[in-house]
């Protein structure tokens, strides 16, 4: 097999700005047709330092036809303050059919045809999601703390969570007979019943304004941020809800990831894993924000898990949620073929991996009575349907992706994942920016 392209002998040094483009075009059957598109503007400088920039700065704006949508600012640099890495996003995210599927992992039953419109037991497709919006401000800073492989962070990150029931008649829209939603009066889900039976508490049930601190410390000897093929990233990060800045709850967590990068091949083959674990140390932490996952810097337009893109790739978004989870990632990266395009660096490259994950420790509630008195349940709406208690173990998922980078640093990620159990879901595909890790 011979690529129709020429191979590069010598990158191209990049010089002052240059920018990466991708259209946003998907489609969900519930959310309809995804359009918009993002852009990833960087600067160089005089080029010396290539391929690190100077300034990076990123904007997406896309929606579904049926209201779910993602605005996105990112900016980044080590020039705007000198001395420090700086990175600030403002973003909302509206999810019109956001994945929730209880807590503690295989503790949470998930039942398949209940949202699977071709069985005999099909009851919505809309049983495990409700209707989630996001405001998000977020500072992080870095800066040097010991010679050049020791850094310390800090940040802050202003989140309001809006929740409520799925908006039926939004969904309905335009939809025909056969495809329509039923009515929550016919068909609640998993987040009216877990309503209703005092698991998710009326304070919390709406969402609610969750302001953090963090600070931490950060080992670094990567040889190249985007992609490296040398060298480790470990962080220890501590964060902090406290109630004078408003919040409707105090907590602390803390978060520990160390990645790793072997080079098998000199700038082709590396070897990557990562590991992480998170934990709350103190007080009570909303169920809203269990999805979320704590790093130093923020790259994605998430960091929310485990389940779905940016964690376990294959396994149902948020299916994995705890009070402390463990999350491994394990990857061979091959970068196939070089060449260069309108003065661009150009690579491609396949990945293969296996994630695995597990909540380590459970978030605390009482599983209800069944029946309910005078709210008698249907016979075959029990507790069996939805609970397993001591059932959570290790979730795996494995796949393989596709990369495309252009001069280092826009890479376009194409990921299919599948679970290895089919209590996790069955398989998925991630279209996005940049390395997992």
């Amino acid at each position: 097999m011979a690529f129709l392209f020429t191979v590069a002998q010598e990158s191209v040094t990049k010089q002052g700005w240059n920018f990466g483009a991708l259209p946003a075009v998907t489609f969900d059957t519930d959310l309809g047709f995804q359009y918009g598109g993002l852009v990833n503007l960087y600067h160089y400088g005089d080029g010396s330092r290539y391929p690190k920039y100077d300034h990076s700065i990123y904007f997406e704006v896309s929606r579904f036809t049926k209201g779910s949508g993602i605005n996105r600012f990112n900016y980044d640099s080590d020039k705007l303050i000198p001395g420090l890495q700086t990175s600030v996003d403002i973003s909302y995210l509206s999810d019109r059919a956001y994945d929730f599927y209880g807590f503690n992992g295989y503790d949470a039953v998930v039942n398949k045809d209940w949202y699977d419109d071709e069985t005999a037991d099909y009851r919505t497709r809309m049983f495990y999601k409700y209707d989630r919006k996001l405001f998000r401000f977020k500072v992080d800073l870095r800066g040097d703390l010991a010679g050049e492989k020791f850094d310390w962070v800090a940040g802050f990150n202003l989140l309001n969570f809006k929740l409520d029931y799925v908006d039926i008649e939004k969904l309905n829209k335009n939809k025909d007979d056969e495809d329509l939603l039923p009515p929550h009066s016919e068909e609640p889900g998993l987040y009216e019943k877990y309503r209703e039976w005092g698991i998710i508490s009326d304070e919390d049930a709406d969402g609610g304004f969750v302001p953090t601190v963090k600070a931490g410390i950060v080992y670094d000897t990567r040889d190249n941020e985007p992609n490296p093929m040398k060298g480790m990233w470990t962080e220890a990060v501590l964060l902090g809800s406290p109630e004078f800045l408003g919040g409707e709850h105090s907590f602390t967590k803390l978060s520990l990831i160390h990645r790793q990068y072997f080079t098998i091949v000199p700038n082709d083959l590396s070897f990557a894993y990562r590991l992480s674990y998170q934990t709350t140390l103190t007080g009570d932490v909303p169920f809203y924000y269990q999805t979320q996952l704590i790093t130093s810097i923020m790259k994605s337009s998430t960091s929310e898990g485990l389940g779905g893109a940016n964690s376990l790739r294959g396994i149902l978004r948020n299916r994995v949620v705890g009070d402390a989870v463990f999350l491994g990632n394990v990857e061979a990266r091959w970068k196939f073929a070089r060449f260069q395009f309108k003065n661009n660096n150009f690579y491609l490259g396949l990945n293969a991996f296996t994630d695995f994950g597990r909540v380590t420790k459970k978030v605390d509630f009482e599983i209800p009575d069944f029946p309910f008195g005078e709210n008698m349940l249907d016979e075959v709406d029990n507790e069996v349907n939805y609970f397993d208690d001591d059932s959570e173990a290790m979730h795996y998922s494995f796949g393989v992706g596709l990369r495309v980078a252009m001069n280092e640093n826009f890479i376009i990620r194409c990921d299919y994942g599948m679970a290895a159990d089919e209590r996790d879901g069955d398989s998925g595909i991630y279209i996005g920016l940049n390395y997992l890790f």
